[in-house]
């Protein structure tokens, strides 16, 4: 008998038989299915599994959390049900198939601007504080006004604010070409041809007469040399059709010589197209899309128009619509400089949290659900929702639509108070760094908004679990009452028949040690998988961070499994999603059953192919066996060298 095959018994009828699956695949912590129909999966009953750590939808898959042990769960999947897995690449384009047209639409568009907003959150923090130091007023004067020192700091900041807000389209163009697997550099060409400085900067056209906008004359016709700085959608709209004309051409001329005629038969045509066609009409699309979101939230009926919104755009989460809303947040900044969008979406990740908080007051001693629901509270408290909803609020419903009602109420309080952001990306708490000082009721307001955001959510969720109200109480009082007395029992026999052992932690290589609320993976981050941290390497050596023994090497080579002496279970995690990789950046140097210590090399990470591979290289250090772990503390973060003792952990032992 296998050591899950209860569970995978179990797992098999729950996600509805064999029958209701199109196709199977996992990587290092999750079992990945495509289900025909989403709807037979029994979700309460998968979260009952002892194996199973959490669960939640994604781009058409069911994500089933296992853990470090998920190839071995995987492998007794497959002998249980019959059915060969899939690439995990596969999985993505089978899933497809369960998202509408406007669902793939969202999709790409949300792949494009994903690769961006790490830099578009730059921007809008350097931009926020910029207004701090040149247009607030202390005392009747500025901070740059005071002070050469703040005022050059102030000229100086402009530099990259300029680079990322102005010359946008460049990163538009790159991020399609990367999506559609064109060339990338011809994207960038293109970007550039759309802001460059030949061109007459697009803030400046509204103030220049017709006669005066500069032209190219080419006898026959003439075209205006207008440039697109900010402009989203003729930046789309130019990247689709430089991809579409590379694959077109691509396809149809030979190999020999199309090092030379695909690029030029796509780029030339695609930057004249740009310029006489898509740039106009992108231009005058955008205008209409964000002259009426700008009237929806500025006419005699804004306060309904931002409480829909604000209420409705935790569903567009789960739908995957609300990645519209990016485009439009740019459109509103490039048309009127700031968007009074982006606050009531920072504001809806905080009522999420605040949503969870209350069913962590509610739920005190349920220890399992404090897995979950203590570092989702974290996690959108810091703007990353999903697991808050998925993990916690959808599953009891109430909390769900408690947060609904306090995101529009907070909202519509916003928008009252004519809040608005200098940029998008900063959500949660950390949106206030995001908001323009001196327009409406700048930060004040928003931390009114804010309040509401917490006291309403947390508010309405306790009273409707007392009433029993968009929710089964029953169900919620069981739970509660089965689980907490066990976990109550469970503590006080280990305080008495169990000793604890204390284990040092060391850096796995050269570079800057963060902790995992930072890392780009929800399932990380939130600590799902367990306690740890994470290397942002700066070379390519990846060094064990324990002493303990080789106890598993996945296929792909991203990721090994450490047994110390005391017993904990610990995943070294080479990179974000490299399992797409299928090991070309690893060579490991160690092998299972192997003795390692703090100076030995366990494996070689290209980091240079990993970025170009489009993924982020953040070494994830996790102790997945939480049932034994004590305690963990993280003693050092910032710069680090292999080696180099940065906490400890206790370890349960008898």
């Amino acid at each position: 008998m296998g050591k899950y095959e209860e569970d995978v018994v179990k797992l098999l009828e729950y996600v509805g038989g064999k029958e209701n699956i199109a196709a199977v695949t996992h990587c290092v912590t999750r079992m990945r299915f495509v289900l025909n129909d989403p709807s037979l999966a029994d979700e309460k009953k998968i979260e009952t599994l002892p194996s199973v750590k959490g669960m939640f939808t994604n781009a058409g898959q069911f994500q089933v959390i296992i853990g470090n042990d998920v190839g071995t769960f995987y492998n007794e999947f497959s002998a249980v049900s019959g059915i060969e897995g899939v690439s995990k690449e596969q999985g993505k384009q089978i899933a497809k198939k369960n998202q509408n047209p406007l669902q793939r639409a969202i999709a790409v568009l949300a792949e494009i601007f994903t690769p961006i907003i790490p830099a578009i959150i730059v921007g809008g923090l350097i931009l926020g504080f910029r207004n701090v130091l040149g247009e607030i007023n202390f005392n009747d004067a500025t901070i740059v006004s005071r002070s050469v020192f703040w005022n050059g700091v102030n000229d100086f900041l402009w530099l990259p604010g300029e680079a990322i807000f102005h010359f946008l389209p460049v990163g538009i163009t790159w991020s399609i070409t990367r999506k559609m697997g064109t060339t990338q550099i011809l994207g960038i060409i293109l970007g550039i041809t759309l802001v460059s400085p030949q061109l007459l900067n697009a803030y400046a056209v509204p103030g220049t007469a017709a006669a005066d906008i500069p032209f190219w004359d080419f006898g026959l016709f003439q075209l205006d040399k207008i440039g697109y700085q900010a402009q989203v959608i003729p930046a789309m709209l130019a990247g689709f059709l430089l991809a579409y004309l590379e694959i077109f051409f691509r396809k149809r001329i030979p190999e020999a010589i199309s090092m030379i005629f695909v690029p030029l038969f796509a780029l030339l045509p695609t930057i004249f197209v740009a310029h006489a066609v898509l740039g106009p009409i992108g231009w005058w699309l955008g205008d209409i899309i964000s002259n009426v979101v700008n009237s929806g939230l500025t006419s005699s009926f804004s306060w309904l128009f931002s409480f829909i919104f604000g209420a409705l755009y935790s569903p567009l989460v789960i739908t995957g619509l609300h990645h519209m809303s990016n485009a439009i947040d740019m459109q509103l900044i490039s048309t009127y400089g700031t968007t009074n969008l982006w606050p009531m979406i920072a504001l809806s990740n905080i009522a999420q949290g605040s949503a969870v908080l209350a069913i962590i007051f509610l739920h005190r001693g349920n220890k399992r659900e404090e897995q979950i629901s203590i570092p989702s509270t974290i996690s959108a408290y810091l703007g990353v929702t999903e697991p808050a909803m998925f993990g916690i609020n959808l599953k009891y419903v109430y909390p769900f639509v408690a947060a609904m009602i306090g995101s529009g109420f907070a909202g519509m309080f916003s928008n009252i108070m004519g809040v608005r952001a200098n940029a998008i990306g900063v959500g949660g708490l950390p949106g206030l760094l995001a908001i323009n000082g001196t327009e409406g009721g700048g930060w004040l307001a928003f931390g009114g908004a804010m309040a509401i955001a917490v006291v309403v959510p947390v508010a309405l969720t306790i009273l409707f679990e007392k009433n029993g109200l968009f929710g089964k109480k029953e169900e919620v009082a069981v739970e509660t009452a089965t689980i907490a007395p066990q976990a109550a029992n469970t503590n006080t026999n280990q305080q008495t028949t169990t000793e604890t052992h204390s284990e040092r932690l060391y850096s796995p290589g050269e570079g800057r040690i963060v902790s995992l609320d930072v890392v780009n993976d929800p399932v990380f981050s939130t600590n799902i998988m367990g306690e740890g941290f994470a290397l942002r390497p700066t070379t390519n050596q990846v060094y064990s961070p324990v002493n303990g023994e080789i106890v598993s090497i996945f296929e792909t080579k991203h990721a090994i499994g450490i047994l110390t002496k005391t017993g904990a279970e610990v995943l070294v995690h080479m990179g974000l999603d490299t399992v797409e990789l299928k090991g070309e950046p690893f060579t490991v140097h160690v092998k299972v059953g192997q003795i390692v210590t703090p100076q030995t090399l366990l494996a070689e990470m290209d980091i240079a192919k990993v970025k170009a591979a489009g993924k982020e290289t953040d070494i994830v250090v996790v102790m997945t066996n939480n049932e034994k772990m004590a305690d963990y503390i993280l003693n050092h973060k910032g710069e680090s060298t292999p080696g180099l003792a940065i906490g400890e952990y206790k370890v349960r032992g008898h």
